[in-house]
């Protein structure tokens, strides 16, 4: 499962881009998936205080078409 994330700049909030955060596990539902991913979204946030998690959902690794 991969988490897709579209992160902002907080000094600049229309600087926008995405981010993808992969699981190690790759046999995960998506329920486990959006239950594991919070813990990883809260650890992501505190190694980038400059960013702020705007949105976020999980996709299985080959759904991966278009940007969030």
């Amino acid at each position: 499962m991969l988490v897709l994330m579209t992160v902002c700049l907080l000094s600049n909030p229309q600087s926008c881009q995405e981010e993808r955060l992969n699981f190690s596990y790759e046999d995960a539902s998506y329920m486990g998936c959006l239950i594991h991913a919070q813990s990883t979204l809260a650890e992501w946030q505190q190694s980038h205080p400059a960013w702020r998690i705007n949105r976020w959902r999980c996709v299985a690794r080959g759904a991966v078409q278009n940007p969030i």
